[in-house]
């Protein structure tokens, strides 16, 4: 039987969205899988327009928490993560310097107002050699509740 696949998450204000959570149900049934989620954090400042209160970061580190549960329950198994650089292709290419990954889902705000799209992330993360998934979903404040 094959190893499992390693797919690398990296998401932020989307971390904890059905969207994602849909994506990653449809790879687990796809095949053996472990995931693993890097929540790059806010860029410098940008914390201070988000939490005021929130000046050591700790912003990426409640997201990662909340998303590892529903994650773990869409892959069917536990979902590992970490908070990530600010900038989110140095988090990726950390995440896959440090382990070996063979695949990449990003999971971006849509186009409109994702900055990770305007950075054009998905075009550079395909430039690391690894087979890159993008999910478009909407912010996990901006979900309807589930009813």
């Amino acid at each position: 039987m094959p190893a499992p696949a390693r797919v690398l998450l990296v998401a932020n204000r989307t971390a904890a969205t059905e969207g994602l959570r849909d994506a990653v149900r449809a790879r687990a049934a796809r095949g053996p899988a472990t995931f693993h989620l890097v929540v790059p954090r806010h860029p410098p400042g940008l914390h201070k327009l988000v939490d005021p209160q929130d000046g050591d970061g700790g912003e990426a580190e409640r997201t990662l928490a909340e998303a590892l549960g529903p994650l773990s329950a869409a892959a069917g198994g536990p979902v590992t993560g970490n908070v990530g650089s600010s900038e989110p292709l140095m988090a990726i290419e950390d995440a896959v310097n440090l382990a070996p990954y063979d695949e990449i889902v990003i999971s971006t705000l849509p186009k409109h107002i994702s900055r990770w799209l305007h950075l054009d992330l998905v075009s550079k993360a395909r430039g690391l050699g690894l087979p890159v998934t993008h999910v478009e979903a909407q912010a996990a404040a901006e979900e309807s509740p589930v009813t």
